[in-house]
């Protein structure tokens, strides 16, 4: 039996929210993304989960639909040279998207698959789906909802992605450009959907004061473990957030998980000054934060969001 499946990838801004999906049928599908990331990315990763989802059928055909000839070339051109190089290209450069490239070539032991390039947006059948789930994975990283994964594989053991190297810049992967490839830059930390699903969330909202609550997310959002992980701060930062720094500086909710990405900062301890239930929907947060740079008085305002407290704007102030 030949297994056909089409995978395809989606960045929004290109670098921006991005998904990856594969799909056989309606019953035979799966999708993930990052907050941030590249077409390039999502479409090797979609490949990737493809194998991955198959990998209890190694003696089945594997017949895959892709339209980046980026990836095509890749796996069938270029990875052989690559390896001999070290994971170094033809003038001397790292190879971009390494870990997910090692992670395929390991897939691709003892399997027998195909790919055949089909034109993106032409009405393919297979590929319109694969696109429409991998920018639904997307655009749901870009609005901090649950994104969709769909059933997966029959008899398949889903498991989450393994996090990827950032790259600096996402070029070229060779000279030779081939069309539809590869135009966009590469900026992202690979990660998982469990920031979406962390154990209780729904349940402390509901259950818990508000109040208690929110200050709970306040220091869960300010611990290391969290600020290293952008896929669970994207989850507690509301789509909409502000943040007036100690410096005086601005940040959009984008710009802190960039941030956050390539900084997670120093612990900070704080002290809790006051909680107090400004609404129905929203608790205002005062409290005292301790660091090596100094002692900053912080404000925080948390808003209910989809049965979720997010924080919606914060604000600091150096102590003198």
């Amino acid at each position: 039996m030949t297994i056909t499946a089409a995978a395809d990838g989606s960045a929004l801004g290109n670098p921006g929210p991005a998904g990856w999906a594969w799909y056989v049928n309606d019953d035979c599908w799966r999708a993930g993304g990052w907050p941030h990331g590249t077409n390039n990315q999502g479409e090797l990763m979609a490949v990737l989960d493809l194998f991955r989802a198959t990998a209890h059928l190694p003696q089945e055909d594997l017949r895959i639909l892709c339209d980046s000839q980026y990836v095509i070339n890749s796996i069938t051109k270029w990875m052989p040279g690559w390896k001999r190089k070290g994971w170094r290209k033809a003038d001397g450069k790292p190879v971009l998207n390494v870990d997910l490239l090692k992670e395929l070539d390991r897939e691709l032991t003892g399997r027998k698959y195909t790919f055949e390039w089909v034109k993106g947006h032409a009405g393919h059948d297979l590929n319109e789906a694969a696109d429409e789930r991998a920018r639904a994975a997307a655009t749901a990283y870009q609005q901090g909802v649950a994104a969709r994964s769909g059933p997966g594989f029959p008899g398949a053991h889903h498991a989450h992605p393994a996090p990827v190297k950032q790259e600096a810049k996402d070029a070229p992967a060779e000279t030779e450009k081939p069309a539809e490839a590869y135009e966009e830059p590469d900026l992202f930390s690979q990660l998982d959907n469990r920031g979406f699903d962390a154990p209780g969330t729904a349940a402390r909202a509901a259950e818990a004061p508000a109040e208690a609550v929110v200050e709970e997310l306040e220091r869960e959002l300010l611990g290391p473990l969290v600020r290293g992980d952008i896929g669970r701060t994207a989850v507690l930062l509301h789509p909409d957030f502000v943040e007036i720094g100690s410096s005086g500086r601005m940040w959009t909710r984008d710009a802190m998980m960039m941030a956050l990405e390539e900084d997670p900062g120093e612990r900070t301890d704080i002290e809790i000054l006051g909680a107090e239930r400004v609404g129905a929907e929203a608790v205002l947060l005062t409290y005292r934060s301790y660091a090596r740079s100094g002692t900053t008085l912080r404000s925080s305002l948390w808003v209910l969001d989809g049965g979720r407290w997010r924080l919606r704007f914060h604000q600091g102030t150096p102590e003198a």
